[in-house]
């Protein structure tokens, strides 16, 4: 067994002689590092700055007793196994530490049989323990993750980045453009965070008047002003012991700036029109699709709140800067909205992948999602075509997007344009009326001779449209 692999054993006892004896009685069997400590303190310093795998703890020792240094070991290294040490007479208590976590008793003076069958035993169950408690961090993170699609080597760097930083109480501010799924990822840390039984409180700041965004976040007294009838608490308070989550705190007017700053720096709040502050125990994650740098620059938004804020910057990439997911997301946003509207399993033709792969998806995600929401409800089949899908330009108006080889002759290609045309724009029309033709003509302002004849020359099938 290498240096890296070798077992790592912590001996506790205000006697140095008889630390010195077990450190020699447990190298002489097994290949380990042993450390000793003559108190808990020196022994909590020691597990702060080593993994260890066992621990042999006197239950009797001056200021930090056994007892209290199991109580710490619970609840801060769940997976170390604890030996406690006592002396002959006292059994009952030793038994008791059993009740309260430690695996096994062992008593002064010490059998050297049954305490290597101690030690090996312990050594074995915390190998086992500390594989279980991997595998159900890899589940929680596997189902944390549920919601994010992506494998592209973006998502996979914004992924790391989680992982490392959601076990802390770092704040965090995510940066990139709107729907790109800040959201999701804002609660994603919360739920890979020792606070993930804590309450996740998020607040959409530009939704919230600014007159009464303080008095939301930070609660008020009764009288502190006119319709504060009783007290109330705060978001923050709210979310004491868990996370809350500003979204686009780049809309929050500097004054407001000014008192999260203190939130920040003191970690206290102050409600309206009381004399005394608050204590609050909050982990903030913060998100923006704005420029804060140029913000700053212009005086609208404040430095200090910036760098206690951008402690740990994670930029969320637009979906055009990986297309790659697009095939991923659309399986996944096809499979949540069948099983939603209750439509059979929809697949996308290859003509609208194609055209999925090559638009620029100005809202992001979002718009991807909304775009699969239609297409869902509007196909009649299993497969959604270019009849079904629409896009938003940038005045907001729905646009159809056509698929044509430009390859063709002019007359070719802007004869299959208007084909395409006809076809779609017709189709939603007879669609929404079941097959009306009349209907279908008044809805978009031609005689109805028109549109018959519009259709006959297009080859819409009407009956297809009276069936569904």
């Amino acid at each position: 067994m290498s240096n890296d692999e070798r077992d790592v054993i912590l001996v506790v006892d205000d006697e140095p002689d008889f630390l010195r004896l077990l450190k020699r009685l447990i190298q002489s069997e097994i290949n380990c590092e042993v450390f000793t400590a003559t108190s808990a303190e020196l022994a909590f310093e020691i597990l702060k700055n080593n993994h260890v795998d066992l621990a042999f703890v006197d239950i009797k020792m001056p200021e930090v007793d056994g007892f209290q240094f199991l109580e710490y070991v619970r609840e801060n290294y769940p997976w170390l196994t604890v030996i406690m040490i006592t002396a002959y007479g006292c059994i009952e208590v030793a038994v008791k530490a059993i009740k309260e976590g430690a695996y096994d008793f062992i008593t002064k003076p010490v059998e050297q049989d049954v305490f290597l069958l101690s030690l090996k035993k312990a050594l074995e169950r915390t190998k086992l323990l500390r594989e279980n408690l991997r595998l159900r961090r890899s589940v929680q993170t596997q189902e944390a993750f549920r919601n994010i699609v992506g494998r592209s080597a973006a998502m996979q760097r914004v992924y790391e980045l989680i992982k490392v930083v959601a076990p802390t109480d770092m704040t965090v501010l995510l940066r990139g453009e709107s729907g790109t799924g800040k959201d999701l990822l804002a609660r994603t840390i919360h739920e890979l965070s020792h606070r993930k039984n804590g309450p996740y409180v998020a607040v959409n700041c530009p939704a919230v008047p600014e007159q009464i965004l303080e008095s939301e976040l930070f609660g008020y007294r009764k009288g502190a002003f006119t319709h504060a009838t009783q007290n109330k608490k705060g978001l923050f308070q709210e979310a004491n012991g868990g996370t809350i989550f500003l979204d686009e705190i780049g809309d929050i007017e500097p004054g407001l700036q000014t008192k999260l700053l203190r939130v920040l720096q003191e970690k206290e709040i102050k409600p309206l029109g009381d004399t005394k502050t608050r204590k609050v125990d909050v982990r903030v994650i913060a998100s923006t699709n704005q420029d804060l740098e140029k913000k700053m620059k212009e005086g609208s938004f404040r430095e200090d709140l910036f760098y206690r804020l951008n402690v740990v910057p994670i930029t969320v990439p637009p979906l055009r800067e990986r297309k790659e997911d697009i095939p991923l997301l659309v399986e996944h946003f096809l499979e949540k909205y069948s099983r939603e509207l209750r439509r059979p399993k929809k697949r996308v033709s290859p003509e609208v992948m194609e055209m999925f792969m090559r638009y620029e998806w100005k809202g992001n995600v979002r718009e991807l999602e909304n775009v699969i929401v239609r297409g869902v409800l509007f196909s009649m089949d299993d497969e959604i075509g270019l009849q079904h899908v629409s896009f938003q330009n940038q005045n907001g108006k729905g646009i159809f997007c056509t698929h044509v080889d430009l390859s063709l002759p002019y007359r070719e290609a802007k004869e299959a344009v208007l084909r395409e045309f006809h076809q779609r724009f017709i189709g939603n029309l007879l669609r929404r009326t079941g097959g009306n033709i009349s209907q279908a003509a008044r809805m978009c302002g031609v005689e109805r001779q028109a549109l018959q004849h519009l259709i006959k020359r297009y080859d819409i099938d009407v009956n297809t449209y009276r069936n569904s």
